[in-house]
C-alpha cells in the first residue's frame, strides 16, 4: 500500500469525521418533535464556529416564529438567513465586533419573559465569541488576559473558569438574563467529556467554579502578576464578595433550562472508524478524550504506530489508529502553527524512516489555531524531505514547515466544531 494512498485515505476518513458532525442536520434533529405553539415569542442566539448553520437549521423549523435572532460566529464561518443575524468577529481573541454582539444578545436574552422561549445554540469557539467583559476589566485587558492564558499551557477547564469570571454573560449568566422565560440550549460539543458547563464556558449551564478558583489557576502558571490591572480588580473584588458569583447548581435560574448536546467529537470519531473499516483497515479507535501537552500526545501515537509496523500489535497492517479530544501547546518560540500541525510535526520526528506510515491530524473546524490550516499530514519520508523538524518544531512554526512541503491540510470552514480527529495509518 503505496504511502500517497495512505494520504489520500487519511483525508477520506477526516471527512467522513466531519460530514457526521453537520451542526444543521442535529439541531434539525432536535427541534422537529418540540411543540413551539404555547409559546409568544420566539428568541433566538448563540456564538461559535458553527452558529451560522445552525441557526439557519433553526429557521428552517421555525420559519417566521421567529421574533428576533443574532448568533455571534467567527470571521468566515457565514450563511444566508433571513431573520436571525449574523455578526462576524474575533477568535480566538475577542475583539470589539465580538462585545457589540454580546451586548445585542444579553439584550435580547432579557427582554424575553414568561410564556416566551429564548433558543440558544451553542457550538465551539463561543467562549471567544461571546465576550462581554466585567467591570472593571476592558476587551483591551480580556484580550490580554487570554493571551496569557493560551500561551501558559492551561487545559480547556481552567481557561473557561477564569473566562466565566471575567463576563457578564458566560457561566450560566446568559440563562440568569434570561429567567422566567424557558431556554433551550443546543451544544455541539468541543470538549472533552461533552460537559455543558465548560462548552462555550457554559452561558446556559450552572457554573461550579469561585472566584477562589481563578485565584488558584493564575498562581498555577504564575500569571497572576502578568494580568492587566482590570483583571486583577475584578479577581479582588469577587473573593470579597463584591462581585455576584456566576449562578450554581440549584439555582431558581435553571429551574425552565434544557441543555441538550446535539453533536460530539465521539460521534465523529465513530463515523471515521466506519469510512476506515469500509477502506478495508483493521481500525481501533483509542478515545475521544485525548488530551495534554501536544509533543508528548505525538510521541505516544509515534510510539503506536512503530509498534503496528514492527509487531502488528495493538494491530495489524494495515490500521488506523483514530483518537480524538483536544491537546494544548506550551508557546516557546515565536513561529505560526496550531496544536493539529505541531502534533504532525512533532510525530514525523518519531516515524521518520517508517515505510508506509501516514500520520494525520486536523480540527473539525476547519481552522487549527491562528492559521488558515485545518491541520497537517506526514509519512516516514517527512524528515528526509527537510531535516530541519526540530528547528521548526522549537520555534513552534510548524504552519512554515508543511507550508514550504505543500502537507498542509486545507478544507475552509466546515461549519463545525467538535474538536479534532487524528489519524494513524500503517499499510503492509
Amino acid at each position: 500500500m503505496s504511502v500517497g494512498r495512505l494520504r489520500r485515505q487519511a483525508v477520506a476518513i477526516f471527512r467522513a469525521a466531519v460530514a457526521a458532525a453537520d451542526p444543521a442536520a442535529a439541531v434539525e434533529r432536535q427541534l422537529r418533535p418540540i411543540d413551539f405553539s404555547s409559546y409568544r415569542d420566539i428568541y433566538v442566539v448563540g456564538a461559535g464556529k458553527a452558529g451560522a448553520s445552525m441557526a439557519a437549521a433553526a429557521e428552517r423549523v421555525l420559519s417566521k416564529r421567529v421574533t428576533e435572532g443574532l448568533v455571534n460566529v467567527k470571521y468566515g464561518h457565514v450563511a444566508k438567513l433571513k431573520r436571525i443575524e449574523v455578526n462576524e468577529c474575533g477568535h480566538p481573541v475577542p475583539d470589539g465586533a465580538g462585545v457589540a454582539g454580546a451586548e445585542r444578545i444579553a439584550e435580547i436574552a432579557a427582554r424575553a419573559g414568561r410564556g416566551d422561549l429564548v433558543l440558544c445554540l451553542i457550538s465551539g469557539g463561543a467562549s471567544a465569541l461571546l465576550p462581554l467583559p466585567g467591570a472593571p476589566v476592558t476587551l483591551a485587558e480580556k484580550q490580554e488576559a487570554t493571551r496569557l492564558l493560551l500561551a501558559c499551557g492551561a487545559d480547556i477547564h481552567e481557561f473557561n473558569a477564569v473566562r466565566k469570571h471575567l463576563s457578564r454573560i458566560k457561566g450560566g449568566q446568559l440563562a440568569r438574563l434570561a429567567w422566567p422565560a424557558r431556554v433551550e440550549a443546543l451544544l455541539l460539543s468541543d470538549v472533552i467529556g461533552d460537559d455543558p458547563a465548560v462548552i462555550g464556558s457554559g452561558p446556559t449551564a450552572p457554573d461550579a467554579s469561585t472566584f477562589a478558583d481563578v485565584a488558584r489557576i493564575l498562581e498555577k502558571y504564575r500569571i497572576t502578576r502578568r494580568m492587566p490591572a482590570g483583571v486583577l480588580r475584578r479577581l479582588r473584588q469577587g473573593l470579597r464578595g463584591e462581585v455576584e458569583e456566576t449562578p450554581k447548581p440549584g439555582d431558581r435560574t435553571f429551574r425552565d433550562v434544557r441543555n441538550s448536546i446535539v453533536g460530539s467529537n465521539r460521534l465523529a470519531l465513530k463515523a471515521a472508524a466506519r469510512r476506515a473499516r469500509q477502506l478495508g483497515l483493521r481500525t481501533l479507535v483509542l478515545s475521544s478524550e485525548v488530551q495534554g501537552e501536544t509533543r508528548e500526545i505525538a510521541r505516544m501515537h509515534a510510539a503506536i504506530a512503530r509498534e503496528i509496523a514492527r509487531s502488528g500489535n495493538p494491530l495489524k497492517p494495515p490500521a488506523c489508529v483514530i483518537s480524538g479530544g483536544e491537546t494544548t501547546v506550551t508557546l516557546r518560540g515565536k513561529g505560526l502553527g496550531g496544536r493539529n500541525q505541531e502534533f504532525v510535526l512533532a510525530a514525523a520526528m518519531d516515524i521518520c524512516g517508517l515505510a508506509e506510515t501516514v500520520v494525520f491530524s486536523a480540527g473539525t473546524d476547519g481552522t487549527d489555531g491562528p492559521t488558515d490550516a485545518a491541520g497537517a499530514v506526514a509519512d516516514g519520508s517527512t524528515l528526509a524531505r527537510n531535516p530541519n523538524a526540530a528547528a521548526y518544531l522549537d520555534n513552534n512554526d510548524s504552519y512554515h514547515y508543511f507550508q514550504a512541503l505543500g502537507d498542509l491540510v486545507k478544507t475552509g470552514p466546515t461549519l463545525t466544531n467538535v474538536m479534532d480527529v487524528r489519524l494513524i495509518l500503517v499499510g503492509g
